[in-house]
């Protein structure tokens, strides 16, 4: 019996013993972590997004400190991963694991290791599995753009908001005014040209003038008429209180009469671009509808030199001069055909396409300034080839080019538009030359095929410069100068008969901002005194 009874307690003892060992041992397993763990191998990951590291070995990693690894690697065109068991106290290829503690694989570029190298730890059964490039990097990089735009955007309503209340503001002081009593002329400037160099206000200035009042003007004297419209020297009254003599600013209106309404309105609508204003294209002040007399007016600056037609009738240039005219003809030309302003901003080119000497204005520093848009037509790119044809052959006879002549300009291509304009450019040009000095003996002036009659229709035009491909004369002695030699090469290739062979007014503006040092040359030569021949022949004895 006392057998029996050590036996059963030896065999109790026992199998205690192995439970205990048992649960130990299991307590242990679990402590120890399970990993991929693949030797370097190749993969289609790329590395971006997440990826599966396709290891199908699990391993339970040898140490309890141990946490899961995995490494990308890319060599060329050749991406391997590399997948481990390793203890973040120690360092890996030198590097030390920063991220273990994270329950996901976040890859992290690593340079200096001879490619390009990534690598993630975490501390989960089997987390190196899956890996993610830049799973976060993204979102954070976003939040940081959203805080920082937010400030700007913030400013930029406040400074909006502030510019169109000052603008309101304005506005209303500038028609309280008018309440009060007699327009001032700061007032009328207020409304015409506030603020000249914004362009905010350039579109206010240009468009009709819609106030119950109109502006006070008193008309002087003719000074133009066309087809559609005739022209006068007028003043613009100030306040009562101030002199007759001062209390006027000089203008020019355009009147047309209501049954040339289309006319007007087209050239209110080109003037009305405020990407058209420049220094070479003439100023735009408002538009206005007179009911009483049945008119409607356009209102701009006075130019007292007149037309370029009739300066040089009355005046003979020098070369500076021509340079200045002819300069800054181009240049407006140019303004008008480009398809961005000075600023670089997208504008819509214009073809004139009634360019000629009686629609070009001299101003007092004896530039050009464009005028007349009354024919003139806005290149939108959304215009259709009917739209285009329906504009129909409109310009000046003498100054019409071959292909206008013969009405047969390419609709397909907005450019023909522009090449008509630098034809009619060039004929300008030469009227200039034929009146400048430096060319030698100068003749009465003439305007180009000046022995036609003076308002040549169509068809003699026509047998002219189509079936004689004539072009007015550039005698020999024109090219003893060397400016203008060059002028006279750039109005050849102007009025060339193929369209697609001739200058873009942008070349020519070009061309004349390259004569500049001619013309400084032509001043000094003007200044110095020149020698008597009898003193050279007493120097060489």
């Amino acid at each position: 019996m006392e057998i029996l009874r050590f036996s059963a307690f030896w065999c109790g003892t026992i199998l205690f013993g192995s439970i205990v060992l048992e649960e130990a041992a299991a307590s242990i397993m679990k402590l120890r972590r399970l990993c991929k763990f693949c030797d370097e191998k190749l993969t289609s990951c790329t590395g971006k997004g997440s990826c599966m590291v396709e290891c199908e070995i699990t391993a339970i990693c040898p140490h309890e400190e141990d946490v899961c690894v995995s490494i990308w690697r890319r060599n060329d065109t050749i991406f391997t991963f590399d997948t481990v068991c390793h203890n973040p106290a120690q360092k890996l290829h030198g590097l030390v694991l920063e991220d273990y503690n994270n329950s996901k694989c976040e890859m992290k570029e690593r340079k200096g290791m001879g490619s390009q190298f990534f690598i993630c730890s975490c501390s989960e059964d089997e987390c190196n599995e899956r890996i993610f490039f830049n799973s976060n990097k993204d979102s954070q990089v976003v939040a940081v753009i959203l805080v920082s735009l937010v400030p700007l955007l913030v400013m930029a309503v406040v400074v909006i908001t502030s510019f169109y209340c000052y603008r309101v503001y304005r506005q209303r002081q500038a028609h309280s005014k008018r309440k009060k009593g007699p327009l001032d002329f700061s007032d009328a400037r207020a409304i015409i040209i506030d603020e000249e160099g914004s362009d905010s206000s350039s579109t206010l200035a240009n468009n009709l003038n819609h106030n119950t009042e109109l502006l006070p003007i008193e008309l002087d004297v003719q000074v133009g008429k066309g087809r559609f419209a005739e022209v006068y020297k007028a003043k613009l009254k100030q306040g009562s209180s101030v002199s007759e003599e001062q209390g006027f600013e000089t203008v020019a209106i355009k009147i047309f009469s209501y049954e040339e309404y289309a006319s007007w309105k087209n050239e209110k609508d080109i003037f009305s671009d405020a990407d058209l204003r420049h220094e070479n294209v003439l100023h735009f002040l408002t538009a206005e509808e007179r009911k009483v007399q049945r008119q409607y007016w356009l209102i701009t600056a006075y130019q007292p030199r007149g037309n370029l037609q009739e300066y040089l009738s009355h005046h003979i240039i020098n070369w500076h001069e021509l340079w200045l005219l002819g300069g800054s003809l181009a240049h407006g030309v140019a303004h008008l055909h480009s398809d961005h302003t000075t600023c670089g901003r997208y504008k819509v080119p214009i073809a004139h396409r009634d360019i000629k000497s009686s629609n070009i204005l001299v101003k007092s520093d004896l530039t050009c300034c464009l005028c007349d848009f009354g024919l003139a037509l806005r290149l939108d790119n959304t215009l259709s080839v009917d739209e285009l044809a329906n504009s129909g052959q409109v310009g000046t006879a003498r100054y019409m080019a071959p292909e206008v002549l013969e009405s047969r300009i390419n609709l397909e291509n907005i450019e023909s538009f522009k090449q008509a304009d630098v034809y009619s450019m060039a004929l300008v040009l030469w009227e200039i030359i034929s009146r400048c000095s430096a060319i030698g003996e100068v003749k009465e002036y003439e305007p180009p095929f000046g022995n036609l009659r003076e308002h040549p229709c169509v068809e003699s035009m026509k047998d002219s410069v189509l079936r004689d491909r004539g072009r007015p004369e550039i005698p020999n002695s024109w090219i003893n100068h060397t400016g203008i030699q060059m002028v006279c090469a750039s109005i050849e290739d102007c009025w060339d008969h193929d369209p697609e062979a001739r200058l873009t007014a942008q070349c020519v503006a070009e061309r004349f901002d390259d004569m500049e040092y001619l013309d400084k040359l032509s001043e000094r030569s003007n200044s110095e005194e020149k020698i008597p021949e009898e003193i050279f022949v007493v120097d060489e004895k």
